[in-house]
């Protein structure tokens, strides 16, 4: 059995944190003798000193201030536990868990997710990285909550969110990028196309143009770019993610004389907005909001 209540650990806190019984009795409206009682019967059960007081000065002793140390991680603990049940009786969930596409700006979303952890501290967050048909796959095997996707769901709510233009690039010293002209489709297949694979396990999906005679496959878009920056082949990506790139000079647009840039709708997916809680609501309405600030045909 206990020796000790988690109200006489509050009460020994309070009076070090407030620096006196008077003080303390005045902030968490107690009763100095109420306090003392407390603090006395703590002392008493551990059978150790925790507090001297001086005429009308209170100290913390050595050992006080060692037990005060573990107090506090268990007085913490026990505020996340009554945060948590406080949250459940609201019905906000425990977990968020969001797919979302490589392809989609990876800053819209942690700028969403701080607003939301701001109102909902004890909600976890899983961000699952996902390419094409892999966002909606996880949505129907109830593995993600919401999806981010350029795929919309054959079977639950999607709502466009915006658009977000893809470009073909290359290393400036590609030499795709040294022709001196227009490129065209045929020049394009003499050379290698970095693509990136569907993360779906099952109903594969292709995209853009896939005529290049030699192909290399990558899971994740950060892949993709790297290898187009070390000048290894050329591929179709998010303007947004190779902006820098092409800013400072390390990549170039690749001169096409049709099919240079395209633009792709992104979607919102989920199953059931009867299942969607509170922290996923405050989620898909800050996105809703960051999104309309966004240039309807490009994403920075």
């Amino acid at each position: 059995m206990q020796k000790t209540t988690l109200e006489q650990w509050r009460m020994f806190k309070a009076v070090v944190d407030e620096g006196g019984f008077n003080q303390a009795a005045g902030k968490i409206h107690k009763s100095t003798s109420s306090i003392h009682h407390a603090v006395n019967k703590l002392e008493d059960s551990l059978g150790v000193k925790l507090l001297v007081v001086e005429g009308r000065k209170t100290s913390i002793t050595d050992i006080g201030k060692v037990l005060l140390r573990r107090a506090h991680y268990l007085l913490d603990e026990v505020s996340r536990i009554e945060a948590v049940a406080d949250s459940l009786s609201l019905g906000v969930e425990t977990e968020l868990r969001i797919a979302v596409d490589g392809a989609f700006p990876q800053c819209i979303i942690f700028q969403a997710l701080e607003k939301v952890s701001a109102l909902y501290p004890q909600v976890n967050v899983d961000i699952i990285d996902t390419v094409l048909s892999g966002t909606n796959e996880l949505i129907m095997d109830s593995k993600a909550d919401i999806g981010l996707s350029p795929i919309p769901m054959k079977n639950g709510l999607n709502e466009e969110l915006c658009l977000i233009n893809f470009v073909g690039v290359a290393h400036k010293n590609h030499p795709l990028n040294l022709l001196g002209r227009s490129v065209s489709k045929e020049d394009l297949k003499s050379y290698r196309q970095i693509i990136v694979r569907d993360s779906a396990s099952q109903n594969k999906t292709d995209a853009g143009w896939l005529g290049a005679e030699q192909r290399w496959t990558v899971s994740h878009l950060r892949a993709s770019i790297e290898l187009i920056e070390q000048n290894l082949g050329y591929a179709w990506l998010p303007s947004h993610s190779v902006s820098d790139s092409l800013t400072n000079g390390t990549l170039k647009h690749l001169a096409l004389n049709e099919g240079s840039k395209r633009s792709v709708s992104f979607y919102l997916n989920y199953l059931d907005k009867d299942r969607i809680g509170p922290a996923a609501r405050e989620f898909m309405g800050e996105l809703r909001l960051l999104t309309l600030d966004m240039p309807t045909s490009d994403t920075h």
